[in-house]
């Protein structure tokens, strides 16, 4: 009997541990470029996750889209230094309506991509399967609280750093599902959005040495993504503002 309660406190003593190390999550990028080292560190909010209903028997538990990128302090753009996987290589889930391939989601990352600037050729701004972002700045949706350890180019001594995250199909009554193409809701439809991505940044000065800061919400994007702007209007927004509870910068 002792020995069994031994080995029952000993399997929760591990499992405990690959528990903790797996919300302990480090995701690196831009691994040879050569630059000032910078960690972002995501600590998640209380619709980190979102149940996305398939049909009347399957629900699964989605994680959120994030793409992080600086630009100069004019805000012209400079550099990727990380988006999840399915927005930068069209990794979509096929839907009961589409196969995957056909999915574009312009609507997931608009900030972003418009910021990228890059034209496909279906006039989208989202990468595609052809033309993926390369895998030096993409990796997979982390499950939960997660470290960005990456590099902003060398001699880059001011700057802005931006993160911007998005929940499919999190709808609310200002952005529902059946919100009709072309009104100010609509965000792509019923495998849409929902409410449209938030956008985070902070300003990071390196001239005096090696800096931390948090990351500010300054507002949301288009949500059907047709424009690359940020809204500062965040009133028609609930569960979006919750994704993430707080990002904080580190640079040297």
């Amino acid at each position: 009997m002792n020995r069994i309660i031994y080995l029952s406190v000993f399997a929760l003593l591990i499992f405990g541990v690959a528990a903790c190390a797996a919300d302990d999550i480090v995701i690196t990028t831009r691994a040879d470029a050569v630059g000032h080292e910078i960690t972002l560190s995501f600590e998640k909010g209380e619709h980190y996750t979102h149940p996305l209903k398939i049909n009347r028997l399957i629900t699964i538990k989605t994680t959120p889209q994030v793409a992080v990128w600086i630009e100069d302090l004019d805000g012209n753009y400079i550099e990727t230094l990380y988006v999840t996987k399915k927005s930068g290589t069209q990794g979509w889930r096929s839907s009961p309506d589409l196969p995957a391939g056909s999915i574009r989601r312009p609507e997931s990352l608009p900030c972003w991509s418009h910021k990228r600037g890059v034209v496909y050729p279906d006039g989208l701004f989202m990468p595609t399967r052809d033309n993926p972002v390369t895998d030096a700045v993409t990796a997979a949706s982390p499950a939960g609280d997660f470290h960005l350890k990456t590099k902003a180019p060398q001699g880059l001594r001011k700057f802005v750093v931006l993160a911007e995250v998005n929940n499919s199909a999190d709808f609310n009554d200002a952005y529902p599902a059946e919100a009709p193409p072309g009104t100010p809701g609509y965000s792509g439809g019923r495998w849409g959005s929902g409410q449209p991505s938030i956008v985070y940044s902070a300003t990071v000065d390196l001239s005096s040495g090696s800096v931390t800061g948090e990351l500010k919400l300054g507002g949301h994007g288009s949500p059907d993504g047709t424009d690359g702007g940020i809204n500062p209007d965040l009133s028609g927004l609930t569960t979006a503002k919750d994704i993430v509870k707080r990002i904080t910068v580190t640079a040297e």
